[in-house]
């Protein structure tokens, strides 16, 4: 493993101007990001996205890392950027996320395992909002907080279904009785929503400042900043704002820093990191949570708004096995050959080419091999994309490294130098409900949406709070274009129902909430935890 000093002398950095955090793991101070940002130009921006997933999801990430260093390896200056891990799925179905065979990022066990503690802050930063708000009820709630119009939950980044709904207070107090409350998992806190967007400290705390936690019995809101808490939050957060610096398994430079879920957020890694990529890499691969109608809107819509970021070209990751199951195969048998469910599966892959169309990013599908893949379904994908004009190419970086990604690299610099760049989705200034409808219509295949009673005064108190402006996070399934996730291939004229909305006004977004999406997840009938063990040495020991 290379040292930090090298990586950092790779991209433009000094030696001195990273901070150590550990093997192999480096920080990079915020004003430094600021000030290269000011004084480099911008590279090339290539986003990695994907069909719907299965359960265990199509290599976006391996991909990523894989795609980084086959650009690295063919010459050019290029840097890896992704989301940090959550124990949530770490612990759970999919396990760690930082790649795999010989397209992996390290000291991978470390990152999986909480890499410089930024989760643990943002934990921390929640929690002590949600302590001062019921610390105010007690003491005499002076800003009149109507204590069941508290909204702000707590959050714990552990998938745990028993801590959906809870009882808070359940010994009562003079100003405030027992009253329901929840916890949402960290990846799905506002908090990591802005940690990934801020620009700066000054932005941080002031976004902060902005986050909605009540209203009081007058109906106007109460944030953050009223309860005078936004600049203890600011200061957990102090080091978890700086970009984490760590390696591909060839020494490949990665940033790894942010890491809102794609389902359930923003989906993808910090505002600064891809500033970082940007002003120090021809070229940054940048990875989108989940398939392009969640990953890839999102990135454009949201991060590339408040970032000012472009598109040059989108990776669009594709698997035998993922086509296979949108085509009706059982799930217990995706992995055996079958021409005829691939070629159903395709209407899947048929909507997201439809959708980076739309954004206005040029595509590449990455075929992500798989030992039992046939040739005939191979050619079967490949003819499909070139009637569409887009290149389809195998990706093989799992088990063959940056090796076996020249292909695709070579497919991702032709495809960049045709000079195209990305475009939003729906106009800024769109008010939410019509940006859900446009999203809904153009890229879920949808005829209409529907909004629950309770979802519609939700959106209209906002309006009078004068909440509404910024784009619409959708909050939905990744297994299905749809808002049901048993609905596969490319479903069309269905309507989608709004079941809630939330302003996350730090953010600067609305949340719109479809289906029965949950943000606390729960373990499987067996977790990978189980799993998981440390040896007599401390040598972690199962981490998949």
């Amino acid at each position: 493993m290379r040292t930090v000093q090298e990586l950092a002398n790779e991209i433009g950095l000094s030696a001195g101007d990273v901070r150590e955090y550990g093997e192999g793991i480096g920080k990079i101070p915020v004003a430094l990001v600021r000030d290269t940002v000011a004084r480099r130009s911008r590279g090339k921006l290539v986003l990695v996205t994907g069909m719907t997933p299965d359960s265990h999801g199509e290599g976006k990430t391996v991909t990523t890392i894989g795609l980084a260093m086959a650009l690295r390896q063919g010459g050019h200056r290029a840097i890896a950027c992704l989301r940090q891990p959550s124990l949530g799925p770490v612990f759970g179905i999919k396990g760690g996320a930082t790649g795999g065979g010989r397209a992996t990022v390290e000291p991978a066990v470390e990152i999986n395992l909480g890499l410089s503690g930024d989760f643990d802050a943002v934990t921390a930063a929640h929690n002590l909002l949600a302590a001062v708000v019921d610390n105010h009820l007690y003491h005499g709630n002076a800003l009149g907080i109507d204590p069941p119009q508290v909204t702000w939950p707590r959050a714990m980044d552990v998938g745990d279904r028993a801590l959906r709904h809870i009882v808070l207070n359940a010994e009562g107090s003079a100003s405030s009785g027992p009253r329901p409350g929840g916890f949402v998992i960290t990846a799905a806190s506002e908090v990591m929503a802005i940690l990934g967007l801020s620009r700066d400290y000054t932005d941080l705390k002031e976004r902060l400042g902005r986050i909605l936690v009540a209203a009081r019995t007058d109906g106007t809101p109460v944030r953050a900043a009223d309860l005078h808490v936004a600049g203890a939050m600011a200061a957990l957060l102090r080091h978890a704002l700086q970009p984490n610096l760590v390696q591909a398994v060839d020494g490949t430079p990665v940033l790894v820093h942010g890491g809102p879920f794609g389902n359930i957020a923003h989906g993808t890694c910090s505002r600064l990191s891809i500033e970082l990529g940007l002003s120090l890499c021809e070229y940054t691969v940048v990875e989108a949570g989940f398939a392009t109608e969640l990953g890839a809107e999102k990135f454009v819509d949201i991060a590339g708004r408040i970032g000012e970021f472009e598109v040059s070209a989108g990776v669009l990751v594709v698997t035998l096995r993922g086509l296979r199951h949108q085509g009706g195969a059982p799930a217990d048998s995706s992995d055996v050959p079958s021409l005829p469910a691939v070629t159903r599966g395709l209407a899947n892959l048929g909507q997201h080419l439809a959708n980076l169309s739309t954004l206005g990013i040029p595509a590449v599908v990455a075929i992500n091999r798989f030992p039992t893949d046939t040739a005939e379904e191979i050619e079967a994908v490949a003819t499909f994309c070139r009637e569409r004009g887009v290149p389809a190419v195998p990706s093989k970086v799992f088990s063959e490294g940056s090796e076996g990604g020249r292909e695709l690299a070579l497919a991702v610099v032709a495809r960049v130098g045709e000079g195209h760049v990305s475009r939003f989705g729906y106009p800024i200034g769109t008010p939410p409900l019509e940006a859900l409808e446009l999203l809904v219509t153009r890229f879920y295949g949808g005829r209409s949406v529907r909004v629950e009673p309770d979802a519609a005064e939700q959106l209209a108190t906002f309006a009078r709070w004068d909440e509404s402006a910024g784009p619409v996070c959708v909050a939905k399934t990744p297994l299905s274009l749809s808002d049901d996730p048993k609905v596969l291939g490319g479903p069309s004229g269905f309507t989608a129902t709004v079941r809630r909305f939330s302003r996350s006004a730090g953010a600067g977004f609305t949340v719109a909430y479809l289906g029965t999406i949950q943000t606390m997840p729960g373990l499987p009938s067996r977790p990978a935890a189980e799993s998981i063990d440390l040896d007599a040495d401390g040598r972690v020991l199962g981490l998949r």
